[in-house]
């Protein structure tokens, strides 16, 4: 690896080019050849054929009928016209797909000739003369209140009927069928955004990249389609605009640039790197051999298995929202340490650093906060809801220690949300009342950041969430798309956070990690390590990418480039100036 002088200013630009029908697109001068920029979300490269994304169907009208003297059973006829259209249309894409994916699109294609559904809305065409996909719509509600209402496992389909309900909807209006596309080639995904339930189902086998117009590098979709390992650039202006079906691009989501019409060497690179997967070996160092620990994040005991099976060296960040969620009461003390110990007996020997409920803002839950609260982000969340249900981290911490107790895993607990010494404190007095030694904070406002140094008095160690951390310290939504560009973990003053954060760890001899999405990022790790983050955690997917790029760089140089970063002026010329550096 070349690294060159500390004077480089930040990486050229893509200057704005008219394109064809007067519209602009960015253009890489030096290439030249169109260029789209966008931030970068997930690390990687794919390139092929664009499909857009169809926008969601809108529920037709209330109340509109048919026209005087129109042909009630032609209307009736177009709804099984439009039923068989469904199932056919499904069916060829079960025939594209395996596995999981083939048996929901094959069950979602029987569903489209449910006769209840269809019988529905026939009577309710020629009874009280509604236009057809009125109709299916009403009809599609009342099939899923039935299937609610009786639970169990129909109670689970009534989102099958919704799917067809849409389905069924697009094809009498003449639209696109929603959801995900199933085609016969990989693709790269354009839209203006993915809903996290849609981005939860990606399927990396055939969405070779990701492209949205809105949305963060820390939102949801950004988030999934870096666990899925799928390489993505959000918040790219203009995109909609620019991009059609089937055009072919070229994406990289380390460098937040699509590359319209790229030559035939570049995809075949693409494809190819895109076919390959980094095994990480288990052991995160740097190329003269410090020490760096490669953890992963997981929220469940599914992800448990996943990161074991990738080789994470322990879990840095165990999300123990998963067994509150979709419940009207707290789980009980044994429901709790069952659900821990489903996820510590993944990890032998191995570290697991467990985070508290991380309850409020985004994860309300109506036995703990506030439904009303005007500003849920800046409310009672985290640690914060102890000040009124003290019992509730009172029985979750007994549970881990139980939990710890009964598997062979390296138990620490961390408190989310800490924003004063106090809190630390009070924390750290709880957990050791619970047999808890290893009990640390989570730094994700800035206030715990500038305290570092008294809060790790008490604390045993600190992890950093970047993600809720560059929200706080940017005053930005992460989710909010028109402030993607201060909702990134390259922006300066995060940075500048994160080394106060490691000095206040160093100066108390106290590890200091990362668990935000940030430490996915290969470029970022480095800088990361430089300041003196001494663990890294993240989806399992990114660990062989993470620890490539740092068995590259020797710990001078990573901290020669931290320094580079922190003296930029924004997040773009950060990631600019690092990213020459290390490909240079």
């Amino acid at each position: 690896m070349s690294l060159g002088d500390e004077q480089h200013g930040p990486a050229p630009r893509g200057e704005s080019t008219p394109a064809p029908g007067g519209s602009s697109r960015p253009s890489n001068a030096s290439a030249g050849r169109r260029v789209l920029h966008g931030i970068p979300a997930s690390p990687g490269r794919g390139a092929g054929p664009v499909v857009v994304l169809p926008a969601p169907v809108s529920e037709p009208p209330a109340g509109v009928r048919l026209a005087p003297g129109a042909d009630v059973e032609r209307a009736v006829a177009r709804i099984d016209e439009a039923s068989a259209q469904v199932q056919a249309a499904l069916r060829a894409a079960a025939e594209l797909t395996e596995g999981e994916a083939r048996d929901v699109l094959a069950a979602t294609a029987t569903m489209a000739a449910d006769p209840t559904l269809l019988d529905d809305a026939r009577t309710r065409v020629r009874t009280e003369l509604l236009v057809p996909e009125r109709a299916v719509w009403e009809a599609a509600v009342r099939v899923a209140a039935q299937f609610e209402e009786i639970g169990g496992y129909l109670a689970e389909r009534a989102s099958d009927v919704a799917d067809v309900r849409d389905r069924l909807v697009a094809a009498l209006t003449g639209r696109p069928a929603p959801g995900l596309p199933v085609r016969a080639e990989p693709f790269v995904l354009v839209a203006d955004d993915v809903p996290p339930a849609l981005a939860a189902r990606l399927d990396p086998g055939q969405v070779v990249a990701l492209v949205t117009q809105s949305g963060g590098p820390t939102a949801h979709t950004a988030i999934l389609a870096r666990a899925h390992g799928i390489p993505a650039v959000v918040a790219t202006r203009g995109l909609l605009d620019t991009l059609a079906d089937d055009d072919v691009v070229l994406v990289d989501g380390s460098l937040g640039t699509v590359r319209l019409d790229p030559g035939v060497d570049e995809i075949a690179e693409a494809v190819a790197h895109g076919r390959r997967t980094r095994r990480f070996e288990g052991e995160g160092r740097t190329a003269d051999g410090h020490r760096v620990r490669l953890f992963a994040n997981v929220g469940d005991p599914r992800d448990a298995a996943a990161a074991a099976a990738a080789g994470a060296e322990g879990i840095g960040l165990f999300r123990t929202e998963f067994c509150f969620l979709d419940r009207d009461t707290p789980p009980s003390l044994a429901e709790q340490v069952e659900a821990y110990r489903s996820v510590l007996r993944h990890f032998p020997g191995k570290r697991v650093v467990v985070r508290t409920l991380d309850a409020g803002a985004d994860k309300p839950l109506p036995f703990l906060t506030d439904g009303a609260e005007p500003n849920p982000a800046l409310g009672v969340r985290g640690l914060r809801t102890a000040m009124t249900h003290a019992e509730v981290l009172e029985t979750q911490l007994e549970a881990i220690a139980l939990a710890a107790q009964a598997e062979d895993a390296d138990a620490w607990v961390m408190a989310p949300m800490v924003a004063t010494v106090d809190e630390a404190q009070d924390f750290v007095e709880a957990a050791t009342r619970h047999r808890l030694d290893r009990a640390g904070v989570m730094v994700e406002v800035p206030s715990a950041a500038l305290l570092s140094g008294q809060i790790l008095a008490h604390a045993t160690f600190a992890s950093v969430g970047t993600n809720d951390l560059t929200q706080y310290a940017m005053a930005a939504d992460r989710q909010l798309s028109a402030l993607a560009e201060l909702a990134d973990p390259w922006q300066p003053a995060v940075l500048h956070l994160v080394a106060a954060t490691c000095r206040g760890g160093e100066l108390q001899g106290r590890p200091v990690g990362v668990c935000g999405e940030a430490a996915a990022d290969p470029a970022l790790a480095v800088v990361l390590v430089g300041m003196g983050v001494a663990s890294l955690s993240m989806t399992p997917a990114a660990l062989g990418d993470v620890a490539a790029m740092l068995s590259r760089v020797r710990l001078d140089e990573a901290q020669r480039l931290a320094r580079l970063a922190l003296g930029a002026a924004s997040a773009a010329d950060a990631r600019a100036i690092v990213l020459r550096e290390l490909e240079g």
